[in-house]
């Protein structure tokens, strides 16, 4: 349009001479118009893209916030279900077998409560799914859920699992020195109030409340409160403690603070007072003891011991140890027979022995005689296996002799002992049967599956090779925050044992 304008003016011009004022005012008011309207599309242009481009930042800066706010409202959601979980530990911590948030028994849950912020404003609630422990546990789960005011649409769910340990967190717990042979292999912690003398294989720590000792089966000065005689010997203090992973696979630590022995002894008195009440008991078999006898049926039998072997030939107590004898049984009559009771404690004002094996079964066994007498204390023996059918916590024994826990002369060759043992003022272990006894004198291997608590000196073995050549304890870590019925705890409070999100 331009072009033909220009043209037409070039003939006017032509024409005339010169160009009319007006057709020249015309002509610049089109390329004004033409000129101006270019620059309108371009600033519309970039109006749009300027609206287009702010619109686009509100939106984001929107989205931001509200992404913000709800991961502030998850963090806090979380934060209750926290709050949640500790408050319920408090809760325990003041009602150890309240297990329904002071609703009672027959509540069901969940359990909901209002949480309040330092300025004391409900910001939320936590609600709690509480599962109690199943019989002979201390484990109680736990899940709290979590939820903000602002935004009901979340929720954080955390589960923890609760427990009181027992005192069967060692596969050996001592009152006295202890000294474990060559041939003795430990799969579990090792702890006593006296000095530790190590030559045998230890898988886990192995710890003395002693900084050093006098070792009763070695001349000389003072030990390492846990030490070995394994080559190369441990020096004596004050040297610096060699490091022997070939003998202490998971360390050695002296001296750490005692053991407190009367919890592990258990009271023996309580234990006759509910075999009484809800379990099983036998008074005074008013003969040499009985045998209590354990089946996968969860049946027992109980025979009264009327004769114990003699010792063979010249077989005599050549050491002069307390309460020598063969520990075995010759003959038997049937006393009793029953079901495990569902308590799970039975009590025998006498010697006992025990064997057998058990299947879904929770059981504590005592053996005592009162009032208490050092002369006249009760022992429990273990001459044949005593045996789990399941190793995942639900088959449980606990054996508690008022004075020792004995293996027998005649004792299976093999032996393998299931249980968590204690001799509450006596030791756990085998007297000493000379080459006179043979071939009893002698035995190939003993497996400790449990744990063991003695008050004074264990042993299944001699320096002269008699006894049982191989030993072999294993800890049961079931009994950890599962033990036995009635078994002593090592304090009253709730310790987390496992933390997860559920969400």
């Amino acid at each position: 349009m331009l072009t033909k304008l220009r043209k037409n003016t070039k003939i006017l011009k032509h024409a005339t001479g010169e160009r009319p004022k007006s057709f020249r005012t015309f002509v610049r008011f089109r390329i004004f118009v033409e000129k101006e309207g270019q620059l309108s599309v371009i600033l519309l242009f970039f109006a749009t893209m300027a609206v287009l481009f702010i619109t686009g930042l509100v939106f984001l800066a929107t989205t931001l916030f509200q992404v913000s706010t709800r991961a502030f409202n998850r963090s806090q959601a979380f934060a209750i279900a926290e709050a949640g979980i500790e408050y319920y530990r408090w809760h325990l911590a003041h009602a150890p077998t309240d297990f329904w948030d002071g609703y009672g028994a027959t509540s069901t849950g969940p359990y909901s409560r209002t949480y309040y912020n330092k300025d004391g404003v409900a910001i939320g609630q936590f609600a709690l799914t509480i599962t109690p422990p199943p019989t002979g546990s201390t484990v109680v789960t736990v899940r709290s859920a979590g939820k903000v005011n602002t935004d009901s649409s979340i929720t954080r769910i955390i589960e923890v699992k609760l427990g009181i340990p027992s005192f069967a967190r060692y596969s050996t717990a001592a009152n006295d020195d202890m000294r474990f042979g060559s041939g003795t292999e430990v799969f579990g912690q090792i702890m006593s109030n006296g000095g530790i003398r190590f030559d045998g294989i230890a898988h886990n720590l192995v710890q003395s409340a002693k900084a050093s000792y006098d070792d009763p089966d070695h001349s000389g000065g003072n030990e390492f409160g846990v030490h070995t005689h394994v080559s190369p010997v441990d020096p004596l203090p004050p040297a610096a403690v060699p490091n022997r992973p070939d003998i202490f696979m998971g360390g050695r630590t002296f001296p750490v603070p005692a053991l407190d022995f009367q919890k592990i002894t258990q009271d023996l008195a309580s234990i006759r007072t509910q075999a009484r009440d809800n379990g099983f008991y036998a008074p005074s078999s008013t003969v040499f003891g009985y045998d209590l006898v354990l089946a996968t049926s969860s049946k027992f039998s109980l025979y009264k011991v009327t004769a114990l072997v003699n010792p063979p030939g010249n077989c005599s107590n050549v050491l002069g140890q307390a309460g020598w004898g063969t520990w075995s049984i010759q003959s038997e009559t049937l006393y009793a027979s029953g079901t495990i009771p569902t308590n799970g404690i039975i009590f025998i004002e006498d010697n006992l022995w025990v064997r057998g094996q058990i299947k879904g079964a929770r059981l504590t066994v005592g053996a005592a005689r009162f009032p208490d007498n050092p002369a006249t204390r009760a022992s429990i023996t273990v001459n044949s296996n005593l045996l789990y059918t399941n190793y995942d916590g639900m088959d449980v024994i606990a054996l508690i002799a008022q004075n020792n826990f004995n293996v027998g002369m005649v004792s299976s060759d093999t032996l393998r002992i299931d249980t968590a043992l204690i001799a509450q003022n006596g030791r756990a272990g085998r007297y000493y049967y000379s080459s006179n006894c043979s071939p009893y004198n002698v035995r190939s291997s003993l497996t400790s599956y449990g744990m063991i608590g003695t008050s004074q000196r264990y042993g299944f073995a001699y320096t002269d090779n008699t006894g049982y050549i191989t030993r072999n304890l294993i800890y049961d870590s079931n009994l950890l925050y599962g033990p036995p019925p009635n078994f002593p705890l090592t304090t009253d409070q709730y310790v987390p044992i496992s933390w997860s999100e559920i969400q």
